[in-house]
């Protein structure tokens, strides 16, 4: 007998392994970092002070270790410290400092002294928001106003109590050795930390002391170079932090019990990542450094002041030295159903209705709540706690390219082709659209490359695409079903909004600024509205060629007129408590105002030439040869027209007039023959299936602080391409999970059937298959930006010898019960019960449909009008 070789088998459900084990890691990571190493700096006050990096070469993106700076506007700091004192006591660094400071808190103030005569002298500044900006030129800190804001106690109103008190000296005592060098400066530090430390009240709202600046030896003049030494001043900031900051305070581990415990830190800030800022290329005299980054370092003492005061709104991307707010009494009992909910409903079932031999760990009616609880969490869990870490975005265009390219190879080595040609715009293609094209959006958020008008520009025209799809899709049903009944329109506009709203009360953000589900379900409706107008003409053409024509003026007009839209927002805000803005949506929208009429009009003309067979004529070739040839000529012209733009704001003014000639131009290319046509990436497709979810999690997931940062899972300078790995893997996953879970609910309300599910490496059409062929949509009816399937079928049914349907044979050791993983890969359910499980056991409600929607209205009316204002 031939000696057995070793076999590797890659087990079909590979896709979930991966993605739970990156779940675990990234929770793992989570809980090690902010259980034990950020005991001692909940809030991420020390990682903005201690430690960073330049993002960019051009000293514009100061990235603290860890967590989100804020960019200070003086509305900003209006908000932070109106009618406040800042006071800043020092040398001529501190006093750099305090002219970017200024420059700030008012752009009309000075960034420098006047002239040279009078730059040893103090300067007094009030803001056009009545903040009182004083500096005090005392390089030893020994003058008696010095002495005098050190040893007073009570002032004379609150707006003379300093909201920041920034100290600076140490190099005049290393430039002038009369003034008695180290040993005097050491002693005036002593004298000045014990003074701040034994005030019967704090001296200011925050107390800075100022690191003792390194210098460029290279640079200096000879006299300076002669006695400021790197040694000194390393041995000067080292005293600074161990007398600022023993390392006790600093211990992560000293929650374990210790013999002795040293004295905790002083009330006083120690920024020496001041000098990890400053860079040799960026200073003439070696000593004074430039404005950009002098101007950073003024950027963090506000952030160090303002964060935690600025008003706790989304988009929370403030997270250094910043507590998240706490939820509402309200927010949480909404946060706490929408995570527990489900879980409760499964411990209940099992503690009531214990479980049998046969009776799987997870039963199919319960993964669509677990799911949507577990996403729920962790969508929380990452964007509205300290759990995970969130740090800036910064445009690179290698990494833009890499990523690109990476995308590009793993669509085109999946790509498959079908055994005919699957026709215009069929199902796979479209997805497939859906998916490269939400690819490249992820992409462009990821790098922070919407300050780029050449990639910008582009992004908007997918945007429009998708919309294309929509008015094409829609339309094409319309006219092919007329099914104008309010179970379709419920089917849609549940399937595409369930999550948004969900996540806008879970999250405390706004329905609208998850624009993409607003903007499609509004379009949706005017092309429902359109198109049910006269129905019974439909089989028309120009009479529905008039009700598009028509329908575009109205909506053109519509949105010419602002007072109309915001009547409308205003009455919301009366009578709903929904603060929307006008402005944006008006911007939203009209950016995008004829591209769904265009699609509309595709699927008209499509239709049309299918019932003329004008495929058949003799000349078609030439004209699918000359099409090609012009939508070619076309991308080309777009491309070269808007990267000559000057920017993307006058780009936008061209967008509604021409980007349906680059989104025309692609689909007659992509369709220009049989091949193209019977052509589809699995990968592209697997994400365009869940476009929709992709789009809306991104904003916390995957992207952090409402869209303005990036999720960091594993902490550290050069771990970046590690955490996109880990928190892509997460983020498409449970994109995923809701895709299915939404499509399953949808199913519950509507009465309709649940999404297609996660496609494994196992095919389909052998024996061995545990997940059945999943059956499409309707080509013609399945182009809208989600998409409904049929039933998919658990298992062939076994019939009689009459033909009658037997029912399903019971789980046995002979027929072993399929795991719950298998069946969530497989994401088929046996026929769904009637009524949807509302709590346990067999308790089931079964209200009709416009029942459940009216009293969701009626739910969220009262949410809103219940729900705090922030």
């Amino acid at each position: 007998m031939p000696p057995r070789r070793f076999q590797f088998s890659l087990s079909p459900l590979w896709p979930h392994y991966l993605s739970w084990a990156c779940v675990g890691i990234a929770v793992l990571f989570g809980l090690v970092r902010y259980g034990i190493f950020d005991r001692t700096d909940p809030m991420h006050c020390d990682a903005l002070l201690m430690g960073g990096r330049w993002l960019d070469k051009k000293f514009k993106n100061w990235q603290p270790d860890g967590c989100m700076m804020h960019q200070y506007q003086a509305q900003d700091v209006a908000t932070c410290m109106a009618s406040r004192r800042v006071v800043f006591v020092g040398d001529s660094v501190t006093r750099q400092l305090y002219f970017q400071f200024a420059h700030i808190v008012d752009p009309n103030a000075p960034t420098a002294p006047p002239d040279d005569d009078h730059k040893h002298a103090d300067y007094v500044y009030r803001s056009s928001a009545d903040t009182l900006l004083d500096f005090f030129w005392d390089p030893y800190l020994n003058s008696s106003h010095t002495q005098d804001l050190l040893h007073r106690s009570r002032y004379k109103s609150s707006s003379d109590y300093p909201a920041l008190l920034v100290l600076g000296s140490g190099l005049w005592y290393l430039r002038y050795p009369e003034s008695g060098g180290l040993s005097a400066w050491e002693a005036r530090v002593e004298d000045t930390l014990a003074t701040i430390s034994e005030a019967p009240r704090p001296l200011a709202d925050v107390v800075v002391m100022l690191p003792v600046e390194d210098v460029v030896s290279s640079k200096l003049s000879r006299e300076r170079a002669a006695s400021m030494h790197a040694s000194d001043i390393d041995a000067m900031n080292s005293d600074l932090l161990h007398r600022i900051q023993p390392p006790a305070s600093r211990d992560p581990f000293t929650f374990l019990p210790l013999p002795s415990r040293r004295p905790p830190g002083l009330p006083v800030a120690l920024p020496l990542v001041f000098n990890q800022m400053l860079h040799p290329s960026q200073t003439e005299d070696g000593l004074h450094f430039s404005d950009q980054v002098v101007t950073m370092q003024a950027h963090v003492l506000l952030n160090l002041r303002c964060n935690d005061v600025l008003p706790k709104t989304f988009p929370l991307d403030k997270t250094c030295c910043r507590r998240y707010p706490s939820p509402s009494v309200l927010h949480l009992l909404m946060l706490a159903g929408v995570v527990l909910w489900a879980p409760a409903n499964w411990l209940l079932a099992r503690r009531f209705s214990p479980r049998s031999s046969g009776m799987p760990l997870l039963r199919d009616d319960e993964m669509p709540g677990l799911a949507l609880s577990f996403a729920a969490a962790i969508i929380y869990i990452a964007d509205r706690t300290g759990f995970w870490l969130k740090e800036q975005k910064q445009f690179d265009p290698w990494t833009l390219g890499f990523l690109c390219l990476l995308s590009l190879g793993f669509g085109l080595l999946t790509v498959k082709r079908a055994d005919n040609d699957l026709g215009f715009l069929n199902r796979e293609q479209t997805d497939e659209w859906k998916g490269w094209m939400q690819i490249a959006i992820l992409i462009y958020h990821y790098t922070g490359a919407s300050k780029i008008s050449g990639i910008y520009n582009p992004i908007r025209v997918l945007v429009a695409a998708y919309l294309f799809m929509t008015g094409y899709g829609h339309t094409t049903y319309y006219v092919k079903k007329a099914d104008f009944g309010f179970l379709r329109v419920a089917q849609v506009l549940v399937r595409l909004n369930i999550l948004t709203i969900l996540l806008a009360y879970t999250m405390n953000t706004d329905y609208i600024s998850y624009y993409f589900a607003p903007l499609v379900s509004s379009w949706y409706l005017i092309i429902y509205a359109t198109m049910a107008a006269g129905s019974q003409y439909n089989d028309r053409t120009v009479f529905i060629i008039l009700k598009i024509l028509l329908s575009m003026a109205v909506v053109t007009w519509f949105m010419s007129e602002h007072w109309l839209l915001e009547t409308i927002f205003e009455f919301l805000e009366r009578f709903c408590n929904i603060h929307w803005s006008a402005r944006e949506w008006a911007f939203r929208f009209n950016l995008d105002l004829w591209i769904v009429y265009f699609g509309m009009f595709t699927a008209l003309a499509v239709i049309k030439a299918r019932e003329h067979r004008l495929t058949d004529h003799a000349r078609w070739p030439l004209v699918v040869k000359t099409s090609a040839a012009a939508s070619a000529v076309v991308l080309l012209w777009f491309f070269a027209f808007e990267l000559s733009q000057p920017d993307k704001f006058a780009y936008n003014l061209w967008h509604p007039y021409i980007s349906f000639l680059p989104v025309g131009a692609f689909v007659v290319l992509r369709n220009a023959n049989a091949i193209l046509r019977s052509a589809s990436s699995r990968v592209f497709s697997f994400i365009g299936r869940c476009s929709l979810e992709t789009f809306i999690i991104q904003y916390h997931l995957w992207l952090a602080g409402d869209t303005k940062g990036v999720l960091i899972v594993i902490p550290g300078r050069h771990s970046r391409p590690l955490n996109l790995l880990l928190t892509t893997i997460v983020f498409i996953y449970v994109s995923h999970l809701v895709a299915v879970a939404t499509g399953e609910i949808t199913g519950w309300i509507c009465g309709s059937a649940k999404a297609p599910s996660l496609p494994t490496s196992q095919p389909s059409n052998t024996a061995t298959s545990a997940r059945p062929p999943v059956i499409q949509a309707d080509t013609e009816e399945g182009q809208e930006v989600i998409f409904m399937a049929p039933q998919d079928e658990d298992e062939v049914s076994r019939k009689d010898a009459d033909g009658n349907t037997l029912p399903r044979e019971p789980d046995t050791p002979a027929r072993p019960q399929r795991r719950w993983i298998d069946r969530l890969a497989e994401g088929s359910s046996p026929q769904p019960s009637p009524g949807f499980r509302v709590w346990y056991g067999d308790s089931e409600w079964r209200p009709g449909l416009k029942a459940k929607l009216l009293i969701g209205f009626g739910v969220m009316w009262l949410l809103n009008i219940m729900w705090p204002q922030s």
